[in-house]
């Protein structure tokens, strides 16, 4: 009185293995067709193809995430140092009072500026733009 899924015959193993590979194949058939229904709203490779030529389509590059950040100071300490810090402590920076600060996109200097208060919250009035030229050697 054995069971047969306790002690499966080599062919019972064979078609149950096939069956289980059938059924991941499925799976895998469609998890592609949804990454290929969701690569439809991406932009494809005709939207960055210019109208004509030396034109980029603006909504493609509307669209494009970047990262921008002020930059104060920086400062480089040891580890000890690093370790000893506590509530209070000063971290003394590279730059001297009153000296702009600098507009970063995607870790770039695009511009700079000054701190001021726009209804209680900072913000940064740009007094210098790098110009273009210089902006498109750095990237």
């Amino acid at each position: 009185m054995t069971d047969e899924k306790e002690n499966p015959t080599p062919e019972h193993d064979e078609a149950e293995t096939a069956a289980a590979q059938a059924a991941e194949a499925t799976e895998h058939e469609e998890v592609a067709e949804v990454a290929t229904q969701e690569e439809d709203t991406e932009p494809s490779l005709e939207d960055f193809k210019p109208t004509m030529p030396g034109n980029i389509n603006p909504e493609v590059l509307q669209n494009i995430v970047v990262n921008l950040s002020i930059e104060v100071g920086r400062a480089q300490i040891k580890i000890k140092d690093l370790m000893r810090l506590t509530q209070g402590s000063v971290v003394e920076l590279d730059r001297i009072a009153g000296e702009p600060l600098d507009l970063l996109v995607n870790n770039s200097v695009v511009a700079q500026g000054e701190i001021v208060l726009v209804n209680d919250r900072y913000g940064v009035r740009l007094t210098r733009v790098v110009p273009s030229s210089e902006r498109l050697k750095l990237i």
